[in-house]
């Protein structure tokens, strides 16, 4: 019989002792010195150490860099705009929040931003109170009432409506739509003159409503857009619960869609708002410019800070530039004011409907 040399002195004697290359495998006996404890995290491999630079962190401060660059990139378009300003602004004779007229090229310049900042939020005003009704009805049109192969070309139509350069639209207004607002002006100061938005004696043409209604047709893709989207976002379990109580189509949208949908609807129609304040060359083509304040939509009038800034910088000179760059500043302030209102009109809704959650 051969020799085990695995076989200890104790276990030839009958014990129960194991070698250390069984002692593993047996479970008994296993001396204290020769047993080590396995790494934590299982598998028997260590765990790996996290990297300095991950891709993370690097996707971190990137989009930390390019939301400060957005910042700076504000601040540093104000910081132009008031010091190109402030020299028009130190030689203006007049107020110039208060004062109506636009003569900066004069010896004496006077100037002021009343008028041309009041038809501004005018005619967006108007422009939206048209556009957003109407935008709200076809977004839920297209995505609660419209079959799938008619809402997606509507939609598409729409969208591509959005696309349209603002020079069409201007001249088009001012040389096809022109004739119908008027024949319309017409009308409502034959029937309603007695209102003093309809008053006045003409003439009639290049108005605050032309100019307004142009204004909506161009916002109208926007909003439309955005709406339906955020329509198109209700979870189906609030309308089928809306619909198992008994609720009618209708009553499903007011209850269930609308409310739901009542923060991205505000976002649109700021979006659309940020748009009209901005627009220049179709209300350039499309508005009296006459400098005075006045709620009459149907005489010949109406300006804006862009338009006038476009149909007025050829022939300015260095105090009359100033003077556009001072108005384009007022104008910056309108919008930066309006985007942050809608942004805090967006948060408290947020905050109501998570709390009432």
């Amino acid at each position: 019989m051969g020799d085990y040399p695995s076989r200890s002195t104790n276990a030839t004697a009958g014990g129960s002792g194991v070698t250390g290359r069984h002692a593993r495998s047996a479970g008994n006996g296993v001396s204290p010195s020769s047993y080590q404890e396995p790494p934590i995290g299982g598998g028997g491999a260590p765990l790996q150490r996290k990297a300095r630079f991950s891709m993370e962190s690097g996707f971190r401060g990137l989009s930390v860099s390019a939301g400060a660059m957005v910042l700076v990139i504000i601040v540093a378009i104000a910081i132009f705009l008031i010091s190109k300003a402030i020299p028009a602004l130190q030689a203006n004779t007049a107020n110039f929040f208060t004062y109506e007229k636009w003569f900066p090229n004069d010896a004496q310049p006077n100037f002021g931003i009343a008028s041309i900042a009041f038809g501004t939020v005018l005619s967006s005003v108007i422009a939206l109170i048209v556009a957003v009704p109407i935008a709200l009805g076809i977004a839920l049109f297209l995505s609660h009432y419209a079959p799938k192969r008619l809402a997606n070309p509507l939609g598409f139509v729409i969208d591509l409506l959005a696309a349209v350069p603002s020079v069409v639209f201007g001249l088009w207004g001012r040389d096809v739509f022109s004739e119908p607002v008027t024949n319309f002006s017409v009308w409502l100061n034959h029937y309603f003159g007695w209102i003093p938005l309809f008053g006045g004696d003409g003439p009639f043409g290049r108005s605050v409503m032309l100019g307004s209604l142009v204004l909506a047709i161009m916002v109208l893709p926007i909003v439309t857009s955005l709406s339906r989207e955020v329509f198109q976002q209700t979870p189906g379990m609030n309308e089928e619960a809306a619909l198992a109580l008994g609720a009618t189509k209708w009553e499903m949208i007011r209850t269930a869609v609308i409310p739901y949908g009542k923060p991205g609807v505000i976002a649109a129609v700021m979006l659309g708002l940020g748009r009209a304040l901005g627009e220049t060359i179709a209300l350039a083509l499309t508005l009296g410019t006459v400098f005075n304040i006045s709620f009459n939509l149907i005489q010949t009038g109406g300006n804006s800070i862009a338009a006038n800034i476009a149909n007025t910088f050829g022939e300015a000179n260095d105090i009359g530039r100033g003077a556009l760059i001072a108005s384009g500043l007022v104008l910056f302030a309108i919008t930066l004011v309006v985007n942050m209102a809608a942004r805090a009109i967006i948060y408290r809704r947020r905050e109501f409907r998570d709390s009432a959650a």
